[in-house]
């Protein structure tokens, strides 16, 4: 409550010195190859529909995390459309999120989503989607698994905080998912999708657990850093989380789609990319996707492989 009080008492110098910013460029959008999503039950595929909010194929399953298509954030019209139509997206089996924060969780499009809409939520988050109207829910504390289609789920932990209301603080869990194949064999990634936090050790522990192939982490809502550094990572640290994790990919989140704090997405993605040059991270390894666009998932490091045999 304090940095909230600190936060608006700077709020004059904090808003002259945002109007310097330019807030021009925005995120590109692609047109979706909805042929192949539609039809893909065979190939590890990630899209970005924007914000947190990805489709992923895996073991021939529609996976959604953390799906908003929400047309503005309190008073914050969105800043590009979404990558894929609500409309158009595949008949959804699984839906993971990481916690009850607005730009989070949006009841609107879980209810819009088509397909059996296995959701899978934060241990405290279950009765409140009940009474939304959804039966299909699954609550998990952190560490916790579940297997389902050939899929092991875990929820690992992250350094947030949730609210809808004035009187639910923190009366449910928030986190990031783990999404591993169960059989060694399998040539599928593990991925690992972190949610929102901000920089603490549980990423060397999420690390240390499993063998990751590729990290969606979030890059954006920083600004202030005072202020929001206990709970959104800056480009730099969620590059030094990447690192900590041992994953091979990273791939950037949670900017580009909505205003939620003072930086913008080009100082996101510029950060970014001074930082890997820094830390000699070959650019290979992070795949900065437009809204929109597919990308085929490499296959299961032998590495990996061979370390979970």
């Amino acid at each position: 409550m304090k940095q909230l009080q600190r936060w608006r008492l700077e709020r004059q110098e904090r808003l002259r010195k945002v109007k310097t910013k330019d807030y021009s460029y925005s995120v590109p959008n692609v047109k979706p190859d909805l042929e192949f999503l539609h039809h893909n039950k065979n190939e590890p595929a990630l899209t970005w529909v924007g914000h947190s909010s990805f489709l992923i194929q895996l073991a021939g399953k529609n996976i959604m995390t953390d799906p908003v298509w929400a047309g503005q954030m309190a008073f914050q019209r969105r800043l590009t459309p979404p990558g894929i139509p609500i409309d158009d997206v595949p008949p959804v089996d699984l839906i993971l999120i990481s916690h009850s924060h607005y730009d989070h969780l949006h009841i609107q499009s879980l209810r819009r989503l088509q397909g059996r809409k296995q959701l899978l939520v934060p241990a405290g988050l279950r009765s409140k989607l009940r009474l939304k109207g959804f039966t299909n829910v699954r609550e998990l504390h952190w560490w916790e698994s579940v297997v389902i289609n050939g899929i092991r789920i875990t929820f690992v932990p992250s350094q947030h905080w949730t609210r809808r209301n004035l009187w639910d603080t923190n009366s449910s869990h928030w986190g990031g998912w783990i999404l591993e194949p169960v059989e060694k064999e399998s040539s599928d990634p593990t991925i690992y999708f972190a949610g929102d936090s901000g920089y603490f050790p549980g990423f060397k522990e999420i690390g240390r657990r499993f063998q990751i192939d590729i990290a969606l982490m979030p890059i954006g809502a920083y600004d202030p850093e005072w202020f929001m550094g206990d709970q959104h990572v800056t480009p730099e640290e969620a590059l030094q989380a990447f690192e900590d994790t041992g994953a091979e990919w990273f791939v950037p989140m949670h900017y580009g789609a909505f205003k939620l704090a003072d930086d913008t997405p080009r100082e996101a993605l510029d950060r970014l990319e001074r930082d890997r040059v820094k830390r000699g991270i070959d650019e290979k390894k992070v795949m900065v996707l437009p809204h929109g666009e597919t990308w085929r998932c490499p296959k299961r490091s032998e590495n990996n492989k061979r370390e979970q045999e």
